[in-house]
């Protein structure tokens, strides 16, 4: 069975944070729209496009889902979307800004304050607890410490890890550090949440409880979420779904049911 997952509007407010160039705050509007984006590898067998002209739209507490096989394309794609890579062609659109002829100063700020990211490894900092994983983006983004524990103890306490807290990373299960992962990516309430394949490295009973987590997190704090999943089961629980192939996006039908 599942582990339960706490109600995440318990979770206190993140710290304030500096104001960035992103321009707008209409709650109906795209939070993350991308436009004829193209991208292309030049390999030892000549020119490979994986991205041709792509265009979409993720709107506040909307969850898309990106499917397709390894090497279609959908790591480039968060990673354009993520401010990460630089496309060959077209634009992202993070909160109305255009961020493609950002310079990288720019660009590292909107990461910080509106971006969040999770991995198929969650990339903790072994030497860490728990509480101090997710504390650190709210420290490096200016916040006390003591607001920044608050928070990290409210995410985690949402996550149904109150009492890892104290824990480092090698002393918790897969399951539990994904967990804590997903909650250092939400740390600095961000608008937008980026995930390649987060449950990717779990056994199908923990990748439920921690797609749980991710959903109800996401639903409650009104993100907009793009996530990336070989996960057919996981995909049915989202609000949309595309597959990426021949460098294009192909909507297929999503059941959308809520957990």
């Amino acid at each position: 069975m599942s582990e339960p997952v706490a109600d995440p509007s318990n979770a206190p407010a993140a710290p304030r944070r500096a104001a960035t160039p992103v321009a707008h705050r209409d709650p109906t509007a795209p939070v993350l729209s991308i436009r004829g984006l193209e991208r292309t590898y030049v390999t030892a067998a000549g020119s490979l496009p994986v991205l041709r002209g792509v265009d979409l739209d993720v709107r506040p507490g909307e969850i898309v889902g990106l499917i397709g096989p390894s090497g279609s394309g959908k790591s480039s794609l968060l990673h354009a979307a993520g401010l990460l890579e630089h496309p060959d062609g077209g634009q992202v659109i993070i909160g109305g800004a255009d961020c493609t002829e950002m310079g990288e100063g720019e660009r590292t700020r909107v990461r910080l304050a509106e971006l969040g990211f999770v991995y198929q490894f969650h990339h903790l900092l072994p030497e860490f607890s728990a509480l101090d994983n997710v504390a650190l983006p709210m420290r490096i983004a200016g916040a006390s410490e003591a607001d920044a524990r608050e928070r990290a103890r409210g995410l985690l306490t949402a996550l149904g890890l109150a009492e890892r807290e104290d824990h480092q990373p090698a002393q918790m299960s897969g399951g539990e550090q994904q967990r804590v992962a997903v909650a250092r990516a939400l740390a600095n309430r961000p608008r937008l949440l980026l995930a390649d394949e987060p449950t990717g490295n779990l056994d199908p009973t923990t990748s439920k409880t921690v797609f749980e987590a991710l959903h109800s997190l996401v639903r409650g704090q009104g993100v907009a979420a793009l996530i990336a999943t070989h996960n057919m089961e996981l995909a049915g629980y989202m609000d949309r779904v595309f597959a990426l192939k021949d460098g294009h996006l192909e909507e297929r039908p999503a059941q959308g049911r809520a957990y």
